[in-house]
């Protein structure tokens, strides 16, 4: 195989590892398969182009030239001219569904479904990003910058996945660009001719420089450069603590606490909007529950009580062992309504959240695995990888019911409570805090204010839910919003929660789900678009209350409207049973099949207790793993395969044969063989008992060992020139004494190279060679005489 060929098929391997890791963006993930064949096709074209040879830029020409025909074959086909020429009318076609697939893009959250438009921009970008990396490393021999385009294709993909591609697309991606460098080298110094070893290693008396040496000292150079390179990209990042998570990213995007210590949890509404954009509604949760009204029922993941101005997120806070049983509530009071409700959830298998999911304010909490609490905002997180997945669990949580009148009579709340949450940023607009002077003038306290801003959001001020709009939670945002009254929960939260922190009252948003949809058997249904975030406004006698800003989302708290309070476990004054039925453990199946259930996916058996999901609702695409489990098995199974020939052929010398001649120059060329695995490169201008002595010489080999070698070589030279040579015996056991002792002498690095890469398995390229040039030859010849035949025929 020539360089330029080695180097093709390096540099289509190098991209095609590179964009494996976009497999997790779509699904199902089948356009890898077109990926894979346009730039196949593309590599194939360059690689005849430069055999011709053609000018560099005719050859990027045709590259791209096929390119865009394949193309239009594959997305275009009934545009295009003749049904592969990309006329005005396919062109056209491109430009609608490129235009499709960028909105398709903005509008679905990973996994997107795989629509033309996204397959087309997947497949074009692979294409480019393949051409790019054929031309500098191929076309203009300059592999090294080739680094970057690969480096941009993984970057987007970690970049859309969450900030991390998995470690495992890094490195297939490093792999193949560090084949891309090998291979690159290789073919600089087989411009030279051919390679040959320099001065022996330091310590092997005896050896004359340049005598043995090694022909790949540059290949193990750029090797052990390319983990050098490869460890300093995965360890570095994670010993500097600014860096995160490094290159792989962090897929959860939250802090990890240990025991005892504390969690800081990154902004959790930047991944709202895309479960809210998600083009299915998968069934996330499913839960069974005591409540007799359920639309308060929300289940509240994290409190995001810091506002800095950029950004609403959890604050830094300690965290601790979950107790039996969790405190009172700060700030409720005995003679506000309250009555206990017990849930039980079963998490789908498929639903994966460090926060777990739980009705405020939470009294008891009975879960498997590793958890931990934050007193602040009693919320649950998982601890050392731990998360929802798959989770059962139990909550016995208080329905507080306040009504407005004890609202409305309040006390102030502690000076430090109110220093904390009121705390808004100096960059806030001048117009944040006089349009809520605006809507609340004429309130008389806290709660009238608070009720009159929901209203405003909900009913009065002209707002519409539009979850398209761009989610954004600084203080622009807030402003932007106030403007263009179009938004979703997450501009109604936060910006209600800002108002009412400039209007002086403790504010914070909360994130999580909302009731969800009741099923026929009686569990309840939450979905991926009952993603939801509410403001939570604190009054001194109730604590933390919750408020519900957004139009046509959620239930209004019955504490903000004029009738009284009701649909809930009997009331006390302090928590009590209630007085339906404890939920069973696991939700059973539906018996009937509605349309809503057909929408979750609730149909049949309850996945989310059986943790089995179907092939468009989520879980993984066996397509994908399987392509997955095929390049690793070609990654991994590559680097074994001349260990494996180098066993094979070994066991074929070393065993039996009918010819006692043939056996003893197999036998002695083994032995050369596994010397040159070991350093001692062959050298076929010298005698057998001068290869012999230079064996025993260089592989510093004990008294027994050098006996072998002196004996193999006197048979070998009886066996090529006694007339009658007499039969050797203990060849076998000889040349393994002789293996054992070159293999006791040598280094570590070097034990490890005979074994993973004996350097004599480029015999193996040597016969490929040499079996490619005779059936050139053969085929010239062949040629040549069709060509006379024809010349001699008449005409």
């Amino acid at each position: 195989m020539s360089g330029r060929t080695r180097l093709t098929l390096a540099a289509y391997a190098a991209t095609l590892a590179a964009s494996l890791a976009l497999l997790p963006l779509v699904k199902p993930a089948t356009w890898i398969f077109t990926a894979a064949l346009v730039l196949a096709l593309q590599s194939a074209v360059g690689a005849v182009t430069r055999r011709v040879p053609l000018a560099r830029p005719l050859t990027i020409a045709a590259q791209a030239v096929l390119t865009l025909l394949v193309l239009s074959v594959i997305f275009v086909r009934e545009q295009a001219v003749l049904g592969v020429l990309p006329g005005p009318e396919a062109l056209g076609a491109f430009g609608d569904l490129f235009a499709a697939g960028v909105d398709d893009v903005g509008t679905y959250a990973p996994p997107a479904p795989n629509t033309p438009g996204i397959r087309l921009l997947l497949v074009t970008g692979v294409a480019v990003i393949g051409l790019l990396v054929d031309t500098l490393a191929v076309t203009f021999r300059n592999a090294a910058p080739a680094g970057l385009p690969l480096l941009a294709l993984y970057s987007v993909a970690a970049g859309l996945s969450g900030g991390g591609a998995g470690l495992m697309a890094f490195l297939l991606a490093a792999a193949g660009y560090l084949v891309l460098l090998l291979a690159e080298g290789r073919d600089r110094l087989s411009a030279w001719g051919r390679v040959f070893g320099g001065a022996q290693r330091a310590g092997r008396a005896g050896s004359p420089i340049g005598e043995g040496g090694s022909a790949s000292a540059p290949a193990r150079t750029g090797a052990r450069i390319g983990a050098v390179t490869l460890g300093v990209a995965l360890l570095v990042p994670f010993a500097l603590p600014g860096l995160g998570g490094g290159v792989l990213g962090d897929s959860g995007g939250e802090g990890r606490g240990g025991r005892g210590g504390t969690i800081s949890a990154v902004n959790p509404l930047v991944s709202l909007q895309n479960d809210l954009r998600q083009p299915e509604d998968r069934e996330v949760l499913r839960y069974r529950t005591n409540a007799t009204d359920k639309s308060g029922l929300y289940l509240r993941l994290v409190a995001l009580d810091q506002f800095d101005g950029t950004s609403w997120k959890s604050s830094v806070r300690p965290i601790e062992d979950v107790p039996e049983q969790l405190p009172w509530p700060d700030g409720l009071a005995q003679d506000v309504r309250v009555s206990e409700v017990t849930t039980n959830f079963v998490a789908a298998g498929e639903y994966e959240q460090k926060w777990l999911p739980m009705p405020y304010p939470a009294s008891r909490v009975s879960i498997g695995g590793s958890w931990r609490y934050e007193p602040a905002g009693r919320m649950l997180v998982g601890d050392n990888g731990q998360s929802t997945r798959g989770a059962r669990y139990s909550v016995t949580s208080l329905d507080v019911r306040p009504t407005g009148e004890q609202l409305a009579a309040a006390p102030a709340a502690p000076e430090k409570l109110v220093r904390e949450y009121t705390r808004v940023p100096a960059s806030l607009p001048a117009d944040v805090r006089s349009t809520a002077l605006e809507v609340t003038r004429g309130a008389s306290s806290d709660y009238e204010q608070a009720v009159r801003l929901q209203d405003w959001f909900a009913e009065d001020g002209g707002f519409r839910y539009d979850v398209s709009v761009d989610s954004g939670t600084g203080v622009g945002a807030v402003s932007r919003f106030l403007k263009d009254k179009r938004g979703f929960c997450i501009h109604f939260s936060f910006s209600m929660a800002a108002m009412a922190r400039s209007l002086g009252i403790p504010a914070r948003v909360s994130v999580g789900f909302m009731p969800g949809t009741p099923q026929p058997d009686g569990s309840v249904s939450v979905g991926i678009r009952d993603a939801h975030a509410w403001p939570e406004l604190y009054f001194e006698g109730a604590g933390w209350v919750r408020f519900e800003p957004t139009p046509s989302r959620g239930t209004v708290p019955d504490y903000t409207r004029e009738q009284s309070a009701g649909g809930s476990a009997t009331p006390s004054a302090q928590p009590s049973t209630g007085a339906s039925a404890q939920p069973s453990a696991v939700p059973s199946a539906s018996v009937s099949c509605t349309p809503q259930e057909q929408k979750l996916g609730g149909c049949g058996q309850d996945k989310a207790a059986a943790g089995v999901t179907d092939g468009d609702g989520g879980g993984f695409d066996w397509r994908q793993i399987a392509l997955v489990a095929l390049v690793l098995l070609v990654v991994l199974g590559l680097p074994l395969l001349p260990w494996l020939w180098r066993g094979r052929l070994r066991a074929r010398r070393l065993g039996p044969a009918p010819d006692p001649v043939a056996r003893v120059l197999a036998v002695w060329q083994e032995i050369n063989d596994t010397a040159w695995d070991y350093g001692i490169t062959p050298d076929e201008s010298r005698t057998p008992r001068r290869t012999a002595a230079r064996l025993v010489r260089e592989g510093e080999l004990s008294t027994d060992a050098a006996d072998a070698v002196h004996r193999v070589a006197r048979a070998v030279e009886e066996a090529l020139y006694a007339p009658r040579p007499r039969p050797a015996t203990g060849l076998t056991e000889q040349a393994e004494l002789i293996r054992r002792a070159l293999h006791a002498s040598a280094s570590t690095p070097a034990r490890l190279r005979a074994r993973l890469a004996p350097r004599s398995a480029a015999r193996v390229r040597w016969a490929a060679q040499a079996r490619t040039e005779a059936l050139r030859e053969t085929w010239s010849t062949r040629a040549a005489a069709l060509t006379r035949s024809l010349r001699r025929k008449p005409s």
